[in-house]
């Protein structure tokens, strides 16, 4: 099985408010899916987990990162990707506080451009409240971890 290392970001705004991505896919493996998720993607060739983040962070956002935090998360799953590979998914966790809430979707990609659908600055009770799917399913715990360190 093939591995997918990739890096995912908790982009935190002034009000400790988590920024989610929706995704739905209207065809392939995934057809009919939908599902909230973290910004971030699989890392290309000689990238590390922190450049990854940030290329990512500004392809997927249009925002810059002045500050990532250490690695707050690691998760390793077996993932089935919309082609209908399935691949072991090895996820980084970075957070930061976005210097502003306004997004660009200039950096998208084809396929995200496809499938990314809108997004919301997500409340800690909104989370504790929703019965939208969510990833990563720790995505509470990542956030306290994100906010009892250095972010400013």
């Amino acid at each position: 099985m093939r591995q997918r290392p990739a890096a995912r970001l908790l982009v935190l705004d002034q009000q400790d408010r988590v920024l989610l991505f929706r995704f739905f896919h209207s065809s392939g493996a995934l057809a009919g899916r939908s599902y909230w998720s973290t910004p971030g993607g699989s890392l290309k060739d000689g990238e590390n987990f922190v450049q990854a983040a940030k290329r990512e962070l500004h392809e997927e956002t249009g925002l810059n990162a002045p500050f990532l935090s250490s690695e707050i998360g690691q998760r390793t799953f077996v993932l089935t990707l919309a082609s209908g590979e399935t691949v072991l998914a090895d996820e980084r966790f970075f957070a930061l506080r976005a210097p502003e809430t306004t997004l660009s979707s200039s950096g998208w990609t084809p396929n995200e451009k496809n499938v990314l659908k809108g997004h919301h600055w997500w409340s800690r009770r909104e989370l504790e409240q929703t019965t939208e799917i969510i990833f990563p399913e720790r995505l509470l715990d990542l956030l306290t971890t994100a906010l009892s360190g250095d972010l400013p």
